[in-house]
């Protein structure tokens, strides 16, 4: 008589690793932030143009003033207000960043246009930056905030496109990275104080 066989237990599948969690975060928190600040920026624009008297929401002092801002050129660069580069791109972003998060898996040429617009919303970015710092002497707060939201976005998808191997060669091990992002940040805060070392020195009551 044969004796029974006990049946195997189970083995739970492995759980999938949990892939671009970070950089779907960035992409949804920042292309939210980014929306928002460019359409409040739009709004103050268009108030702008309507009453030369206006007073953007963002205008506090001589330094952070959108308003001196606001009336160069400098802020229509293709011939119309950047905010609405802003309002065509930032919700992609996170639409994006959302379904990363939501578990769907972006097709590689995904990764290439976000790679792509993340770099070239960088080169803009600092080309503002530099701009607003050596030519313009005024600081925008609202977008300061789409500088932080388009450094992050670029750096996290370049460096998940680095894991991933999207642009090529081996998948590269990259740990400690947020220690590289926050030297950037720093850099720019050193460079805003450097311009404008009265003015902070102000900030922290000195």
């Amino acid at each position: 008589m044969d004796t029974p066989v006990a049946d195997a237990p189970e083995v739970a599948a492995p759980r999938p690793a949990v892939v671009g969690v970070g950089v779907g975060a960035v992409l949804l928190v920042g292309g939210l932030a980014g929306a928002v600040v460019s359409l409040v920026l739009l709004l103050d624009k268009l108030a702008l143009l309507a009453d030369p008297t206006f007073v953007p929401s963002c205008s506090i002092d001589p330094v952070l003033s959108c308003g001196t801002i606001m009336r160069t050129w400098q802020a229509s660069l293709l011939g119309f207000p950047n905010p609405v580069i802003g309002l065509a791109t930032f919700p992609v972003a996170a639409a994006l960043g959302a379904l990363v998060l939501g578990g769907v898996t972006l097709p590689r040429w995904v990764w290439w246009s976000l790679q792509a617009g993340t770099t070239a919303g960088l080169l803009f970015v600092h080309w503002l930056i530099v701009q607003s710092l050596a030519v313009i002497h005024a600081l925008c707060p609202w977008c300061m905030v789409a500088w932080v939201a388009v450094i992050a976005m670029f750096w996290f998808v370049t460096v998940h496109n680095l894991r991933a191997g999207t642009l090529g060669g081996e998948p590269a091990t990259l740990r400690r990275h947020g220690w590289g992002l926050a030297a950037w940040y720093l850099a720019i805060v050193v460079a805003i104080v450097a311009t404008f070392p009265a003015w902070a020195a102000g900030l922290v009551g000195l």
